[in-house]
Order: C-alpha cells, then structure tokens, then sequence
C-alpha cells in the first residue's frame, strides 16, 4: 500500500506546531505558504495534513472527522482552529456567530495610525474578480459592516507593530480597513504595500485566540509564535 506523501513530507516536524489538542479541537499554527482547505491551485492544504495527523497519532482507519472552523489568508500565519467531533464544531460555528471566540492578530504596517490606538468601523465590499475587498465609510449597496480595534504595540527604525482585535470576520477585514487609514500592511501588494516579501508572504499573524472549550466550558488562551523572519524576530524581543 502506497503511503500518504503527508506523511513523509510533512508529519516528521508537524508536531511542533499544534498549539491545543484535545478529543474534540486541535488549534494549529498556520504556516504563511499554506492554504487551510483545498483550492485550484492543487496544493495540499492544511485541512488534509491535520487529518492525516490524527490519522495516524491515533491509528484510525479511514478518513478522521475533522471540522473547519476558520480560515485565513494564504499569506498570513498563525492560529487556525479545527474541530474533531461534529458536536464541538457545531458548538464552535456557534460561538463564531455570537462572536465570543476572540482573536487577536499582529500586523507589521508601514504606518503609525492616527491615533496610535482606535476603533475602525468600515463598510466592505468584496470584488469577487479581483480575490479583494473595498472599504466605504458610509453604508452602500452589497456592503458588510466590519468593526476592529487596535492598538499601537511597538516600532523598529522602519516598522510599526499594531496588535489588532477582530469584531467581524469580513474577506481580507485587517488588510483593507489598515490600508484604509494609511497603513498598509508589510509585503501587502494587493492593499498597498510598495514592494512584496520573498515568498509572497505578509506580515500579518494571528497571534492569539481565546474562547470558552465547547464542550468542558473551561477558558482556553493560546498564543501562537509568528514564523522565523527577522521582522517578526525582532518585535517579538521587544513585546516579550
């Protein structure tokens, strides 16, 4: 019987990425090149690498339920949760909706926002053509409330590191509404940015999510460390 590519790609160094796991939810920290479900282009998408994961960690035959139950960008790293019974990703789509599943990213931006620290409240609409999102400051036709705050976190001699707090979970949300206010994202092309990270990567992580277990109710707060890079290394020494 053939073996599974994920598992001789893959598996050997997966481990050190699984931020939370238990019988019912696995929280991963997402690389910047991967994709979170399949897409077109064909690539094996991280879904697929943590089914196979618990698959093999715990000798399953055939295909491992596994539920997902937020993505983000290709570009963008950090914590993505993953469901492993139907009842806790039922439970956890739930508590998406009543927005009680808090998440907080960090972002690299070329700008310092005026003020340091606010409160964002645009109107998006997504431009399905174009794969981005247009911010409005007035209700239109189409358009999606999206709501953040943020704060100013910290400064490099040419960075400045913001620490933001979704309300709404639009298309592209953080990048659009910081390139909105001047404040584009670094390596961030589509949203303004003057030049692209190697790779294609951005500097946008999410760093953090808290929420009530679905099932035991006890509070869960992970923090997920952003990829090797020198940017990022540097701020996470001066937040530390």
């Amino acid at each position: 019987m053939k073996e599974n590519p994920i598992n001789q790609t893959v598996l050997p160094s997966f481990q050190s990425r699984v931020l939370y796991e238990d019988n019912h939810l696995l929280i991963i920290n997402k690389l910047p090149s991967e994709i979170v479900q399949g897409d077109k282009t064909g690539d094996i998408p991280l879904c697929e690498v943590v089914r196979e994961y618990i698959r093999v960690k715990y000798d399953k035959p055939g295909n491992a339920f596994l539920g997902v139950v937020h993505r983000l960008d290709r570009p963008v790293s950090g914590a993505v949760i993953f469901a492993r019974t139907s009842k806790g990703l039922a439970r956890l789509n739930q508590m998406l909706r009543e927005r009680t599943i808090k998440k907080t990213y960090w972002a690299v931006v070329k700008n310092l926002p005026t003020p340091p620290d606010g409160h964002l409240i645009h109107y998006m609409v997504r431009n399905e053509q174009q794969n981005k999102s247009y911010c409005f400051d007035v209700e239109r036709k189409n358009s999606s409330r999206a709501e953040l705050d943020y704060r100013f976190v910290g400064k490099s001699e040419r960075y400045f590191l913001i620490e933001v707090d979704l309300q709404t979970g639009r298309h592209h949300q953080i990048r659009a509404q910081l390139a909105q206010i001047g404040c584009p994202i670094k390596g961030d092309l589509k949203y303004g940015f003057d030049r692209s990270n190697p790779g294609g990567f951005i500097h946008l992580h999410a760093r953090s999510v808290s929420f009530e277990h679905p099932v035991s109710k006890v509070r869960i707060h992970i923090l997920a460390p952003p990829p090797p890079d020198p940017v990022w290394d540097f701020f996470k020494d001066v937040t530390s």
